[in-house]
């Protein structure tokens, strides 16, 4: 039970500390030596973590009844569990650091613990995951997924001599591989892994759903709840695609990012947002066109699914607290979920926006890039409506092109055969293919022309964004791919001074282009285009890495500190 108490303790300091940094200045002045070098190092990591501007995250909870409250209340608790998971994921020291951490209450100690709570880990997430606590080691492609002292090369020659059963275990989202008694790899589902705190996320999960009086969600929760003791996600899935309700949770293990050697393993993560209703109504139109710019993507007709799933719900929600994987280092603008292709093929896949979040990183973030890396006449492009309705597009195309594919007569998937490349490719093909649906939209006269104007320019600010991620990071080497194409195809240009701009003559060209060989290749499931695609264009370029340098006074994202789940919980 050590990680549930590791868990309360995460849950009390993320709240406390998230966004709260210490009272001393980031860096100190030029003229004036550090005292020791313990005082360096806290300044440095200060230095660090200010790259993540502190934010206040509310969301208008004043027309909830107290029952709602209680009941979201309880959802903010499941989810702190989350963090706790997330960390044991993400490795198996993490705990025992952590302790160590919260022990210290030295200035340094206090820095780093700041440091690992944003980061989630000893790594520094935007400085390719270099270490900056003494004793870590180098951050585990593996994270905690797989056997300590186990290699990849072990674990696939085990894959390859297991049964088709078997492999679709081994391989699947909640399970990890542990070495059973006699020393040989076996696959344990994550509602044994995990037991003691799934035990305790499900308990608060199921006093919510007694509490709320709105059926969807009341059935989501229920489901939720029943899945973290069986193991079966699939029923819970369909009902969170099916919610309709003021309060939208989204709480469990879904992306694969942390799995660096394969992608299969799910981390734990949360989100506890509340809808807005219009936003969403408005926004709900676009699940009508999906089928149409499926039918129109610029790839061989035979690589179209001729039927997407049935359901395609928008939510824009606003962040009432995130955890685990939802809230380490870079936060979450949208996402798109689930990612069983099961439910994806029969019921489709839903967009949640986090609206404030994103309001967040364009205030905070992409405006002041704009004035550093677009020239002064390019500036007055820059637009939130074109960055929330791409980061929407976006997500929608997530479920769009190939996932379900047939390789040399075997049926597998997208995500199978790309293996650890998959999460930048992917990224990469929501991100242009985005970019390729809006203007789809534009020429259809379903979107007004004047996005044309605004939107190829933020999406361009909004790269230099993301490629401070770090390349390390899917979204980050999946956006450095899209620029170095672009700029090779004439799409983007270098001004003199060192700014960049959109050439409107060719731009369309190229983002169909590249739209039309990153598609191509998933359906081929072709791992060795995929590598590479990476190993060429996912890297900085001297010029753009000359503009990044230009970008340090700007913040690199948020931190975010959630004031309406502080509120909530008092």
């Amino acid at each position: 039970m050590g990680r549930v108490i590791m868990a309360v303790a995460v849950a009390s300091l993320v709240l406390a500390l998230t966004g709260c940094r210490a009272q001393a200045p980031s860096s100190l002045p030029a003229n004036v030596a550090p005292a020791s070098t313990a005082d360096q190092a806290v300044a440095d990591l200060q230095q660090k973590t200010a790259r993540f501007a502190v934010t206040d995250l509310s969301a208008d909870i004043s027309a909830l009844p107290a029952n709602e409250r209680e009941a979201l209340a309880h959802m903010v608790r499941a989810a702190q569990v989350m963090d706790a998971l997330f960390l044991e994921q993400a490795w198996a020291g993490n705990e025992t650091m952590f302790q160590a951490l919260v022990r210290d209450e030295t200035p340094l100690g206090k820095a780093r613990l700041h440091a690992f709570l944003v980061n989630k880990g000893p790594w520094s997430r935007l400085d390719h995951n270099e270490a900056f606590v003494p004793g870590a080691p180098e951050k585990p492609a593996s994270a905690n997924f797989y056997p300590v002292g186990a290699t990849k090369a072990e674990v696939e020659k085990w894959l390859a001599g297991l049964s088709a059963v078997e492999k679709t275990a081994a391989t699947g989202f909640f399970t990890t591989i542990r070495r059973g008694p006699d020393g040989k790899l076996i696959a344990v589902p994550y509602s044994t892994e995990y037991e003691g705190e799934l035990s305790v996320a499900a308990q608060h999960l199921r006093a919510a759903a007694a509490a709320t009086d709105q059926p969807t969600l009341k059935a989501y929760l229920e489901a939720r709840a029943a899945a973290f003791v069986s193991n079966d996600y699939y029923d819970s899935d369909v009902k969170w695609m099916e919610l309709d309700a003021t309060i939208e949770p989204t709480i469990g293990p879904y992306e694969v990012y942390e799995d660096e050697w394969f992608n299969y393993k799910a981390a734990f993560e949360a989100f506890i947002t509340v809808k807005d209703r219009t936003e969403s109504d408005q926004l709900q139109k676009f699940s009508g066109s999906l089928q149409e710019i499926e039918n129109n993507l610029p790839i061989d007709p035979k690589y179209r699914n001729p039927k997407l799933g049935a359901l395609a719900p928008i939510a824009v929600v606003n962040t009432v607290f995130s955890a685990g994987d939802g809230n380490r280092g870079v936060q979450t603008a949208a996402f798109n979920l689930p990612n069983d292709e099961r439910v994806i093929r029969e019921k489709g896949s839903k967009r949640v926006m986090l609206k404030n979040n994103q309001q967040a990183k364009f205030d905070k973030v992409l405006t002041p890039i704009s004035k550093v890396a677009l020239a002064t006449t390019n500036q007055g492009n820059l637009a939130f409506e074109a960055f929330f309705t791409h980061i929407l597009m976006h997500e929608l195309m997530h479920g769009l092109g190939p996932h379900d594919i047939v390789v040399g007569g075997r049926t597998t998937t997208v995500r199978q055969e790309l293996k650890e490349t998959y999460s930048a490719i992917e990224e990469a093909k929501a991100d242009i293919s985005g970019l390729f649906a809006l203007q789809f939209l534009i020429d259809q006269g379903q979107l007004d022309k004047g996005l044309q104007q605004t939107m190829y320019t933020t999406f361009l600010t909004s790269a230099f964004r993301s490629l401070r991620f770090g390349v390390n990071e899917a979204h980050g080497r999946g956006q450095a791919i899209q620029l170095n194409y672009l700029l090779d195809q004439g799409g983007f240009k270098v001004n003199s001074d060192g700014t960049f701009a959109v050439d409107t003559a060719k731009i369309r060209d190229g983002v169909t282009a590249l739209t039309r060989e990153i598609m191509t290749l998933q359906a081929e499931g072709s791992y060795l285009k995929a590598r590479q695609l990476i190993e060429t264009l996912g890297v900085i370029r001297p010029q753009t890495k000359t503009l990044l340098d230009r970008l340090t006074s700007v913040p690199v994202d948020i931190e975010p500190r959630f004031v309406t789940a502080l509120d909530l919980l008092k």
